[in-house]
């Protein structure tokens, strides 16, 4: 569920990105599908930090 997953941004050195996410500046169309699909606000901030920053301060304490 919305507890383990994430989303990274990293677009240095692919040479081919999907269709509609050609750059970082395209990020906020996934959070409007996310949002258009019943996703809450809460489970889109996970998937969009949240989780990376809890798992992070997890492990670093």
């Amino acid at each position: 569920g919305s507890n383990h997953v994430g989303l990274g941004s990293d677009f240095d050195g692919i040479e081919k990105t999907p269709a509609g996410l050609e750059d970082v500046t395209k990020i906020p169309s996934i959070t409007e599908g996310l949002l258009n699909r019943g996703y809450s606000e809460d489970d889109i901030l996970k998937i969009l930090g949240g989780n990376f920053l809890r798992v992070f301060k997890s492990v670093i304490g």
